[in-house]
């Protein structure tokens, strides 16, 4: 077993309701795996089973090759996590909550708390109460927790919520880091696509309890549909040429051509030549792809959304 993070048909059941149902992934040393899903979807109750949190209706989880379960709790010593909101001592600062982590992990070096609060950028915020925080900053000492014993192994949920865009970047810079640089394995949740593609290497998505889609990174941009959309003043006309041309996939939408033919996305110049050789010379035309949250939301409708 050479992953770090495996489940194996994994499920959970509240009653009527089937939360995860029979899901099967894993990661290896260094990948980061960006867990998709919409809220309710089942990313929060796969977290809690891989941390041991709740125990599973059917299937295992699997850490460092050891089965997650409560006889099992050394695994935990090189996991750092994050699961929903970010739990703390709301009457005490910043700095005296990572002081009792410290402690909690057996972490001898004095100096861990100092260095993880300059990291995570909290250090105007060390000595504040923690009740006297806003989200994203208590997000940010959630990931201090989470990070101040030097994990190999990061699993979060939804890190990244409450953050302004520059603590996003620094978050998305950050797991980059740890993954290139340091060979940490990171499993990350989120809803939102388009952060996700930006660092994960390869992704899941989860809808209604199943996985239903898994991709890496770099195949995003072939997953995503192209078109050419074409205007011309005459649009029949235009349609007919087209057809005529030997170009398959191509219906008139309002007052657009949509052309799906890999030919002519590949090489739209052709079609206007086409159309110019053909006194219907086109008004408008231009490659449009599908955005990543428009993919997401098909994705799911196709899988019953």
């Amino acid at each position: 077993m050479n992953s770090i993070i495996i489940t194996e048909h994994l499920s959970k059941d509240f009653k009527d309701v089937k939360a995860v149902s029979d899901l099967n992934v894993h990661l290896d040393k260094g990948e980061i795996y960006g867990f998709l899903g919409l809220n309710g979807a089942g990313k929060t109750t796969t977290i809690r089973m891989l941390l041991g949190m709740i125990r599973p209706s059917e299937g295992s989880a699997y850490i460092n090759g050891r089965k997650v379960n409560s006889s099992h709790n050394e695994i935990w010593e090189k996991v750092g996590y994050l699961v929903e909101i970010p739990y703390s001592y709301p009457n005490l600062t910043v700095r005296e909550n990572l002081e009792i982590i410290r402690r909690l992990r057996f972490i001898k070096d004095r100096n861990s708390v100092d260095s993880i609060i300059e990291n995570l950028q909290l250090h105007r915020y060390r000595n504040r109460l923690v009740k006297y925080l806003s989200q994203g900053n208590k997000q940010r000492l959630g990931l201090a927790k989470a990070l101040i014993h030097r994990p190999e192994i990061l699993i979060l949920d939804e890190p990244t919520s409450g953050l302004d865009p520059a603590g996003i970047h620094d978050m998305r810079e950050m797991f980059i880091d740890l993954s290139a640089n340091k060979g940490v394995t990171i499993f990350v949740s989120s809803h939102i696509l388009g952060e996700v593609s930006l660092f994960a290497s390869r992704i899941g998505i989860i809808h209604h309890g199943r996985l239903v889609r898994e991709f890496k990174r770099h195949d995003l941009d072939i997953l995503c549909e192209k078109q050419l959309h074409v205007q011309a003043k005459d649009l029949t006309k235009a349609l007919n040429i087209i057809r005529s041309g030997g170009y398959g996939e191509c219906n008139l939408s309002g007052d657009m051509i949509i052309i799906k033919d890999k030919k002519a996305i590949d090489k739209p110049e052709e079609i206007s030549i086409l159309m110019v050789n053909n006194d219907c010379p086109p008004t408008y035309i231009k490659v449009a792809e599908e955005n990543l949250e428009s993919f997401f939301l098909k994705t799911i409708k196709i899988n019953g959304g």
